[in-house]
């Protein structure tokens, strides 16, 4: 009767190791957090080096008669050189850098084209709909069948494993709540505007085919991510939003923000719940080839805990602060231009918020190839933990110097990039802050909101286990065997030892 206690015994010993090693040995605070942070800096480095490294040999072969594909952007080479990408969507997926690499979006699932820019009842959205769209169960690539605005009732609940495809037309989100990531993974939002976005709930919305629950008030930002993961947002436009244009918080992880364009707000970008959520420890967050313009005052991103890598962006315009945190996060910016207002006062790239200088000073913060315009300047810290950042170091950001050039196309391809002088012609539908967009019913009858099918609808890819979690589980099926086929006590007790 000793033996089956004593495998019990084993079990709950190796049970408890497995848990142990494997967090000691990723340092992980979120399931589906990389392990190896500084990796995927290097990697993002190298496909820009690669891209840069390109064209300029086109260059110089064609005497500068290169393709205008051809830009050195990674994301953007990767599906604008293929002439025929309009029937080939879905190669999209494939083109993410950074900490969003895998989102899947609604890779290998059909395509579904919204017809009705309606929104008349978010508990029972109408076929041919974005809700309709985005609150379905299979992965879906969600295309739109002609320019609209589409004005939110209240805020779109999205379902994993959507895409949403603006490119091809001029797609405006505007009105209450706008996006929402809640609890879900494998999401691609791609060339829309989303602007004027408002506070809106307490309302039934529905958030599946067979799910519509009481929502309690939304912020108002233009896209919340809360506990999500995988998340791309690319070449996307925001502005003009009640809260925040893109927040981040409890314990969301993975996401990739690039291509786009920011402008006309205050607190631009928040990543992290707050100082004493631990699970945000876990965020990790890329932002890449954006173009934070007109009218910006603060949170370019503010980060609370987390590894955020702000690689090859354009600040031109701040009036507090482009980079602030708190709660020690890690910041790895590298290849930026940061452009300094005139206000002598707010030269300074970067701002501990609310944090003692003896506190802040050990955070590791890094600034390598960055340029300072006009008297800006970046307080790094953390001098002793320069070891953490030999990977990432050991590629030259030599893309600064080419900023211009990487993000060129930011925002939403081929609109005009807003100013304070264009706003209102940007915007068609808004007059002095207020919206004048109609609710288009559209055919409303769903007869086409399924378009063609592109291979079958994919099911969610299954998670993979790390080598160690594995190796660990190995062993304990050894044993559990060994137990199966042989009355040894003696040997049995003795594996622990051998292990």
């Amino acid at each position: 009767m000793l033996l089956p206690t004593t495998c019990i015994l084993l079990i709950c010993f190796l049970s408890t190791s497995l848990s142990f090693l494997a967090n000691a040995t990723l340092n992980r605070t979120l399931p589906h957090q990389h392990p190896d942070p500084e990796a995927v800096v290097q990697e993002v480095q190298r496909r820009v080096n690669a891209s840069l490294s390109q064209r300029q040999m086109l260059s110089l072969q064609a005497k500068d008669q290169i393709s205008p594909c051809l830009t050195g952007n990674p994301i953007d080479d990767c599906w604008r050189c293929d002439a025929d990408w309009q029937n080939n969507r879905q190669r999209l997926a494939d083109c993410a850098i950074g900490f969003g690499h895998n989102a899947l979006g609604g890779k290998g699932g059909q395509f579904y084209v919204v017809t009705d820019s309606s929104d008349s009842d978010p508990a029972n959205p109408v076929p041919g709909t974005l809700r309709h769209a985005v609150i379905q169960e299979e992965p879906l690539w969600i295309v739109f069948a002609a320019d609209m605005g589409i004005k939110l009732k209240h805020e779109l609940i999205v379902n994993s494993y959507k895409t949403i495809d603006g490119r091809g037309v001029n797609v405006h989100i505007v009105g209450n709540g706008c996006i929402t990531l809640q609890y879900v993974s494998n999401v691609i939002i791609h060339n829309v505007h989303i602007h004027h976005c408002k506070p809106s709930g307490n309302a039934n919305i529905r958030s599946s085919p067979t799910h519509a629950g009481w929502r309690g008030r939304s912020d108002g930002d233009g896209i919340s991510i809360f506990s999500a993961r995988q998340i791309w947002i690319d070449h996307c436009s925001l502005s003009y939003c009640t809260d925040g244009l893109i927040d981040a918080i409890m314990g969301s992880t993975g996401i990739t923000i690039s291509n786009s364009y920011f402008s006309h707000h205050d607190e631009v970008m928040l990543l992290g719940h707050n100082d004493r959520y631990a699970l945000d420890s876990g965020m990790q967050v890329t932002i890449a080839f954006n173009h934070f313009g007109e009218a910006l005052v603060q949170r370019m991103p503010r980060c609370r805990r987390g590894y955020i890598h702000v690689v090859n962006n354009d600040f031109t315009q701040w009036e507090m602060y482009a980079i602030g945190g708190s709660a020690n996060p890690t910041i790895n910016s590298q290849g930026n231009r940061y452009t300094a207002p005139g206000d002598p006062n707010a030269k300074e790239v970067t701002k501990r918020v609310e944090t003692d200088e003896r506190e802040w000073t050990d955070w590791n913060w890094r600034t390598e190839g960055d340029i300072m315009v006009n008297g800006a300047f970046f307080v790094p810290s953390g001098a002793g933990a320069s070891v953490q950042y030999a990977k990432a170091s050991s590629v030259e950001p030599k893309a600064a110097g080419l900023i211009d050039q990487l993000t060129m196309n930011a925002g939403v391809l081929g609109g005009p990039r807003e100013s304070s002088e264009t706003a209102s012609t940007s915007y068609p539908g808004f007059i002095n802050g207020s919206t004048t967009y109609s609710d288009n019913t559209g055919s409303g009858d769903g007869s086409d909101y399924f378009g063609m099918i592109f291979g079958s609808a994919a099911a969610p890819v299954p998670l993979t286990l790390s080598s160690t979690t594995s190796v660990l589980l190995s062993l304990l099926i050894f044993i559990l065997t060994l137990y199966m086929t042989t009355t040894n006590l003696h040997l049995l007790l003795l594996l622990p030892l051998k292990l």
